[in-house]
């Protein structure tokens, strides 16, 4: 059961076909963690471009698997790159969202047996 993520939204803008639904699960897995170190590296190293540019690439994704707590939080991220904010701004918010996408990964791994 699904308690970090919910797929109603791929399910729908799939029209339930299930690999769709495999494609952007496989793509969250392999993608958003290696995205995240990405942010991770904009924000120790100020560089507020990268992480906006990788805060960006993985917003609908969290949207679209219905991580609506983390999502808010990466538009927090994408606000303190255009204000090119203090490092310690952000620390804790990309932390949870970290958190967040690891348990949905581990979750997702689970169920799907992927």
């Amino acid at each position: 059961m699904a308690l970090n993520y919910n797929l109603a939204k791929v399910y729908a803008l799939s029209d339930n076909d299930p690999e769709f639904v495999m494609q952007i699960i496989t793509l969250f897995i392999t993608e958003i963690p290696d995205d995240l170190k990405q942010i991770e590296t904009g924000i120790k190293e100020k560089d507020h471009k990268l992480a906006y540019a990788y805060a960006h690439k993985i917003k609908p994704t969290l949207d679209l698997l219905g991580m609506t707590v983390a999502h808010q939080e990466i538009l927090e991220v994408e606000a303190w790159t255009k204000r090119e904010g203090k490092k310690s701004e952000i620390e804790a918010t990309f932390d949870s969202i970290k958190e967040q996408v690891k348990e949905a990964v581990k979750e997702i791994k689970k169920d799907f047996e992927v």
